[in-house]
């Protein structure tokens, strides 16, 4: 794993500007301790930092070749050696067995086209000196992250959004509303756009393209696409062992230690299970917290040791997690209010002081139908018989119906069509509950406007699968692989996930409805295929996760703390003060549960303080006072 930052400029680069553009690349020397790297000619810089993980004493970037291109590449490409074996065929010859090296080859026998054939996880850039192209992608999924400015400078490129802010051409403070709007549905800013107004992420599957004195351009070279074909079950289960095997495999690769993460749950255990195959003196790592009912080490260990590997386990404590909070959101980049963003911090900590490589199992429950929320469809088909009038006024009852009564959530989630009641994992706010929270709140952001597009490209779909698509979109790539990659690259700990695989994908993508949710069984034929191979309870477990008890600690704990939090905050002119500090007593006093509200609004604070006032958690790092029982 590594990171990179890049520039190429509409005229010569000014001699004052090529030690910010250093400065940029030095920022981010946690995604690559091991090696430091540039190029720079007239009109275009590529900085480089390198984490070696594959030939460790060849893979040096940038890459040049042949006095034509100049490369710097950030990910892994698991089928490198296939490729390389054809383009050997071709009659190329390589002087290094790094992936980079195919890239280039790749990129001069097909030309731009050769994106399309690479199975992996990446982020890179190809400044093309023949042509004065500069050519960048990123990977299916969005594993690897990849954020661009064009001003009228030119189009800078980086791993990460801080890079920017060490160079005054690319400062950028200026929140962007519906953005912001976004963030309080989702927890996260939806791709392509970040909480700032001037700075984007290229989105999974897609290309950049600039020739010199031209805007740049983006197009899809990769989407993701359902299809759900019936045949035989069987047949289907020994394809879905075999093509996540062969994933596991492939992911094993590497000149460096690599282990596992695993929890109580069947994801880390398939994967762990069959990386044992491979690796039979695996590690693996579990986290947890100090709190009865949230934690999984007893549940991975049992695991564990049914397995034959070794397990490395961690404590949390509140104090932990509120004390490092503000590091976690700098190497977040953004406000991402995933409360397990900070286990994933700390077991990442605990686990690169033993390995450079880690896999998870991130993507399953997108690829093969494993959140509970799909159950939704089935049990809400009753409603499908209903009149549009019936519905109306059921639903206009109901909302007379006093919060918390049993059946109110279900007559209105029955009668509100899937585009206006389903945007993701994760819906923390409502539009009208944004209006008491947000200064500048405007109508026209609304949830169903940001997710109008996503339904639209899934319209064809039946509904489980809709609620897939939705979450490829918006939860995988904007809170998943975003906590996944910056959480691991925080402690330069190359973090691989084998469920997002091309191959995995294709397989998964044929699967039925009924395939992936089976009465009240998620991820049906995923569990099927593997109950026979591993005879543990984690195969039927129901999904955890990293249980975080922000409920518990935001009434005692962490009540002090967060009240301080929003009261000392700077941000008036977007939160209101008083309508956060009501959420909070009213959290505190119960019966409701308002803690991912809070928690949203909470780490949006701690942002604005970061990246837009400019605080760093790393000039003056002071423990904050919690309170303690």
């Amino acid at each position: 794993m590594c990171g990179f930052v890049t520039f190429f400029s509409n005229s010569t680069i000014a001699e004052e500007s090529k030690e910010s553009l250093r400065e940029m690349r030095r920022t981010i020397i946690h995604r690559g301790p091991n090696q430091d790297g540039e190029y720079m000619d007239d009109m275009l810089y590529l900085g480089f930092r390198r984490l070696s993980i594959l030939d460790l004493a060849n893979g040096q970037q940038p890459y040049s070749y042949n006095n034509e291109l100049e490369i710097v590449f950030n990910g892994e490409i698991y089928n490198y050696i296939y490729l390389r074996d054809e383009l050997i065929k071709e009659g190329y010859e390589f002087s290094t067995n790094s992936e980079v090296e195919v890239l280039a080859k790749l990129y001069k026998h097909f030309g731009e086209k050769f994106v399309e054939k690479l199975r992996g996880m990446f982020s890179f850039i190809i400044w093309d000196k023949v042509n004065k192209v500069f050519f960048g992608a990123r990977d299916p999924f969005g594993i690897k992250p990849f954020y661009y400015v064009e001003n009228e400078n030119g189009l800078y490129v980086a791993s990460e959004l801080k890079s920017f802010h060490c160079n005054e051409d690319t400062t950028y403070r200026e929140i962007d509303n519906e953005a912001l709007h976004n963030y309080l549905t989702f927890q996260f800013v939806p791709e392509p756009k970040t909480m700032l107004k001037d700075i984007k992420i290229l989105k999974p599957g897609h290309t950049i393209r600039k020739e010199y004195g031209k805007s740049h351009e983006i197009n899809c070279y990769y989407s993701i696409k359902f299809n759900p074909t019936p045949g035989s079950k069987d047949e289907k289960m020994e394809e879905i062992r075999k093509v996540i095997d062969d994933s596991v495999r492939l992911h094993m690769q590497s000149e460096v230690p690599v282990a596992s993460f695993l929890s109580g749950g069947i994801d880390s255990t398939v994967v762990t299970a069959l990386a044992k195959k491979y690796k039979p003196d695996l590690k693996t790592f579990t986290i947890g917290f100090d709190r009865q009912g949230y934690t999984e080490i007893d549940l991975a260990k049992e695991t564990a040791d049914k397995l034959g590997v070794e397990n490395i386990s961690k404590i949390i404590t509140h104090e932990d997690f509120a004390n490092e909070l503000p590091k976690i959101i700098w190497h977040m980049d953004e406000p991402v209010a995933d409360p397990a963003a900070i286990p994933l911090y700390f077991i990442a900590q605990e686990a690169a002081k033993h390995v450079t490589v880690i896999l998870s199992g991130e993507g399953s429950d997108e690829v093969f139908g494993g959140y509970t929320i799909y159950h939704e469809p089935n049990s809400l088909k009753m409603f499908n018989y209903m009149p549009s009038m019936v519905k109306k006024i059921l639903k206009s009852g109901a909302s007379m119906i006093p919060e918390g009564t049993r059946g109110k959530s279900f007559i209105e989630r029955g009668c509100t069509p899937m585009n206006e009641r389903y945007v993701g994992n994760a819906k923390i706010f409502l539009d009208n509950e944004k209006q008491t929270i947000l200064r500048n709140f405007s109508s026209d952001f609304t949830i169903p406007r940001a997710v109008k597009d996503i339904y639209a490209k899934a319209a064809s779909y039946d509904p489980i699968t809709q609620m897939q698509f939705v979450d490829f979109n918006t939860w995988l790539t904007g809170d998943i692989l975003v906590k996944a990659d910056r959480m691991t690259m925080a402690h330069s700990l190359e973090l691989r996930v084998p469920f997002l695989d091309k191959e995995v994908f294709r397989v998964a993508s044929k699967l039925t409805s009924e395939e992936k949710i089976n009465g009240h069984v998620t991820k049906y034929l995923l569990r099927e295929s593997f109950k026979s191979e591993l005879d543990l309870t984690a195969i039927d477990r129901k999904k955890l996760g990293y249980p975080v008890p922000i409920r518990l600690w935001l009434k005692d704990e962490l009540y002090s703390w967060a009240e301080n939090i929003i009261k000392e905050s700077n941000a008036d002119q977007y939160i209101n003060k008083a309508s956060a500090l009501k959420l909070l007593e009213d959290h505190r006093k119960g019966p409701f549960d308002l803690s991912r509200k809070i928690w949203t609004i909470l780490v949006f604070l701690i942002w604005y303080k970061i990246f837009i006032e400019n605080q760093s958690p790393f000039l003056e790092q002071k423990e904050i006072a919690v309170d303690r029982n």
